[in-house]
């Protein structure tokens, strides 16, 4: 015989996080089972930049992520979360040269090795500070497996990557214009330039023809850019200057002469239809300038400060430049008019400068080859996006691909495996660092510039794993399962990802690719600190716990659609797992004389038939949910049955069974109470994993069926206890209770008034299911129903309600006060009259119904349905007390 067991009054959020945390990766349940029967599953996440600090969005990442891998583990995977972080190797080199800053240093100052030495420290100090974050939020990876994109390991698969790369001609090393920031000293990728709407303007300069006839007029964003100026350009078919096509013009301020040419690019609605062409400091210049033999002029250097190329105005930094050739611009009259205008301007993704296309001699990987089997895949299902509108996106990335420059000019990082004799010049890559030239003995040295930092993370899923040798992890865990990441890095590194799995694996590197949704705040704006709405995910969980705040992200996560998140929300999640807490106690307090009792031998009547039928369906549905990633749906799911089904109405109607009943329906209610809620417990788990551990240690036997809920079976459907009849009665004694309910409300009967009904049924069935249902009736619409029966007469004043051929007879003489309640309900069925009125034609106005968002009229079609539906009833309240 088991005795009643207490949970503690309150969930204490940390008083059991820490705890169980512990406790799971002690035990080892992290790591997947080498049992080789187990089908393997597995992820690797996203790995985080040791600089980071965890935000929402990684919040709802790690919730996703662990969601699915604890519900696959107890799915009887072996199932691998592998964890690990990026380098990131220009934010990295930002923070730790702002840190030598405050101390009077530069990087040079220390040299490379000292600096790297520098970064190393740093690296590990964060790198430990991150990777707590993870394990606040509850994330079960597998920390004996984690990984660094610089370990030993990785670093090794980044050179065979390259050497191969290289010698199959895929990497190539040229002069190129790039995307460069002057701030970080180094080179961006096209993808890793942000570019941002800001007010600006436009600067139409003459620019006199030589043979004395007059000036073309140029409109520009960047007059300092004039300055390396080699031509200027017109639309082949544009008729206001085809006089001019051959002619010279003199660059205004360095009196140079360059010529007017004829080109498709030029558009001829912009500005004047005259495109100054500068190849040294603009991409579309520089092709332009390739088609036509141009001569490139630098005039900006990596500083962003003037070269001599800019004559009088060298050695002043660009933004005084502008001001400068401005004013000379006014003197000499060559400046006509200037307007306002809003441009899009490319910025350094990491530290915000405006970026600055610069010809450079750089590294670049050839894409096209690469990308045609990754396109293929894809179009194959090889690889499958959800939400599948992303796949889209991807095609015309991807369609559309450029060469990506690799080299960076930062020392923090894969250093380039690319090596030049001294002696005789050659150049080639390879995997050590060799002692002397292969051809010649000579000395050799190595390229100073490192990669891009997304070279290492392209790599991730199967250098994580041990490539390029071949491990048993390598073998049993690639390709991985899933990848769920944001969309901001489809093309950064799902692309890439796609690319190089085929390359060097001859297969995908994951079979789905989940995008999740941004996370905004309550109105929708985008969470930011300068906005000051950014919600710190380490602070929610401080203060509600991990459990609620992952609850909420979940709860929110529907494919296609933002989330707006607010605290409110965050609060209303904890609010659930205290009433799951509540509910749990509430049956372990109720276990005086248990002892297990199989439910096929239990005295088993129609709330417990109908509970268990409910919790079959749910978890089929759940589970459903689950394997097609719509996480929102399934929180919502498991949130409305524990609520309402297992809560509100089954906990309430056993109350009646274990206080009051004999022993053997007492015992039969409690392994029904105890069956489903070990059942919700493993459905909950991955979701809210230190609340369930907390009370699954507290189940008794069996139901409590492994030591931890973290390796418990999922559980398992058994269709013997599905039972429509269940359902169906069970449906109506609920939307009897309701109106009962209904009835109490609107005539304000106090609750301690016990309330007297009768039932007049049109059927003998019903007369038969509210007989045998009576205390369910009474015990939860609190009154005493005096009389069931066919066709009874009406007894005198009553509040009338009609659930599915029952009149419901509430007796109310002497009870409310007539008169005045009766005043009260006119009025208020006076104003749902008004409100349908105006609904109505509101919805046969057709301006209303073409114009308006079809949400919008939708909620306003339910609206009109739910007024509808109140008046009858208040019209049939009416009815019988009138």
């Amino acid at each position: 015989m088991e005795k009643s067991v207490a949970l503690p009054p309150v969930f204490e959020a940390q008083a059991v996080e820490e705890k169980w945390y512990e406790f799971w990766e002690k035990n080892g349940y992290f790591i997947p089972s080498p049992d080789p029967q187990k089908p393997p599953f597995s992820i690797v996440i996203p790995p985080p930049n040791v600089t980071g600090h965890l935000h929402m969005g990684h919040a709802l990442n790690l919730t996703l992520q662990d969601i699915v891998i604890r519900a696959k583990r107890m799915q009887g995977y072996a199932a691998l979360w592998l964890p690990g972080t990026d380098h990131a190797g220009i934010a990295t080199q930002n923070v730790v040269e702002r840190q030598l800053a405050r101390e009077g240093l530069s990087r040079h100052d220390l040299g490379r090795e000292k600096f790297l030495e520098r970064v190393w420290e740093w690296k590990e100090t964060y790198h430990a500070r991150i990777v707590q974050q993870l394990k606040r939020m509850g994330a079960s990876c597998d920390w004996t497996r984690e990984r660094f994109t610089m370990d030993a390991g990785l670093s090794r698969a980044v050179r065979e990557v390259f050497v191969r790369l290289f010698e199959e001609g895929l990497i190539y090393q040229g002069e190129y214009i790039v995307n460069w920031c002057p701030r970080c000293e180094t080179a961006l990728a096209d993808i890793e330039v942000e570019y941002r709407e800001i007010p600006g303007k436009l600067y139409y300069i003459r620019y006199p023809l030589v043979d004395g006839t007059g000036f073309l007029v140029v409109a520009t964003t960047r007059p300092e850019t004039l300055l390396g100026d080699v031509a200027l350009a017109v639309h082949p078919e544009d008729p206001r200057y085809r006089h001019v096509l051959g002619k010279r013009v003199r660059l205004p301020l360095l009196d140079r002469e360059i010529p007017v040419i004829a080109d498709e690019y030029v558009d001829r609605e912009f500005g004047t239809g005259v495109l100054k062409v500068t190849p040294g400091h603009d991409p579309h210049d520089f092709e332009l300038g390739r088609r036509h033999n141009l001569s490139v002029i630098r005039v900006i250097d990596t500083r962003g400060v003037m070269t001599e190329g800019a004559g009088p105005f060298a050695g002043l930094p660009r933004e005084a430049a502008r001001e400068a050739v401005l004013r000379a611009l006014e003197e000499k009259g060559l400046l006509e008019k200037v307007e306002e205008h809003r441009h899009a301007v490319g910025h350094c993704y990491r530290c915000g400068v405006v970026i600055e296309p610069l010809v450079s001699r750089q590294w670049f990987v050839r894409m096209k080859e690469l990308a045609r089997p990754a396109i293929q895949a894809v179009l194959e299902g090889r690889v499958v996006f959800v939400p599948e509108r992303w796949t889209r996106v991807y095609f015309e990335w991807m369609e559309n691909i450029r060469d990506w420059c690799i080299s960076r000019q930062i020392w923090w990082g894969h250093r380039i495996p690319v090596f030049y004799c001294q002696s005789c010049g050659y150049v080639f890559a390879h995997r050590e660092t060799p002692l002397s030239c292969p051809r010649c003995n000579g000395v050799v040295v190595q390229d100073e510039d490192v990669l891009d930092t997304w070279f290492s993370s392209a790599l991730w899923p199967f250098s994580t794993l041990g490539w390029p040798e071949k491990t048993e992890d390598l073998n049993r865990f690639y390709p991985t399962s899933l990848l769920v990441t944001g969309f901001d890095i489809i093309f950064f590194w799902v692309a890439r990802m796609i690319m190089m799995g085929l390359k060097f694996m001859g297969e995908v590197p994951f079979r789905k690719v989940y995008i999740t949704p941004l996370v905004r705040d309550e109105a929708g704006r985008k969470m930011s600190k300068s906005l000051g709405n950014a919600i710190d995910p380490l602070e929610v969980v401080e203060k509600y716990g991990s459990d609620a705040l992952r609850f909420a992200l979940a709860w929110l996560t529907v494919q296609g659609r933002d989330i707006h998140l607010s605290l409110k929300r965050i609060e209303a999640a904890r609010t659930f797992v205290n009433k799951l807490w509540n509910a749990s106690r509430f049956v372990l307090m109720n276990l005086e004389g248990y002892s297990f009792l199989p439910l096929e031998a239990g005295e088993l009547d129609l709330k417990d038939r109908w509970i268990l039928s409910r919790f079959q369906k749910v978890l089929r549905s759940a589970t459903e949910q689950l394997e097609a990633l719509e996480f929102g749906d399934f929180v919502q799911l498991l949130y409305d049955f524990v609520w309402s089904e297992y809560c509100d109405w089954y906990v309430e109607w056993s109350k009646e069974d274990l206080y009051r009943g004999g022993e053997s329906k007492r015992r039969a209610t409690q392994n029904v109470l105890l069956s489903v809620l070990s059942g919700l417990l493993r459905l909950l788990h991955p979701v809210t994993p230190f609340v369930t551990e907390e009370i699954w240690q507290y189940l008794p036997a069996p139901y409590k069926v492994a030591e931890s809920i973290i390796i418990a079976p999922w559980p398992r459907e058994d269709t013997q206890w599905i039972s429509e009849d269940a359902e169906r009665d069970v449906a109506f004694l609920q939307e009897l209770i309701r109106e009962i309910r209904y009835l109490r409300a609107e005539l304000n009967i106090a609750p301690s008034v016990e309330g007297v009904v009768w039932l007049s049924c049109e059927e003998d069935d019903t007369v038969r299911l509210l007989s045998s249902t009576r205390r369910y009736v009474e015990q939860l619409a609190k009154c005493r129903v005096e009389r069931i029966g066919k066709h009874l007469f009406r007894p005198g004043q009553v509040a009338l309600g009609r659930v599915r051929g029952v009149d419901v007879f509430f007796l109310v003489e002497g009870v409310v006060d007539l008169e005045k309640e009766t005043q009260r309900l006119l009025k208020k069925l006076t104003d749902l009259e008004g409100d349908l009125e105006q609904l109505e034609k509101k919805l046969q106005n057709e301006n209303f119904l073409t114009r308006a968002p079809q949400e919008v009229v939708e909620q306003e079609r339910e609206r009109y349905r739910g007024v509808r539906e109140e008046t009858e009833r208040l019209k049939r309240l009416l009815g019988g007390i009138r």
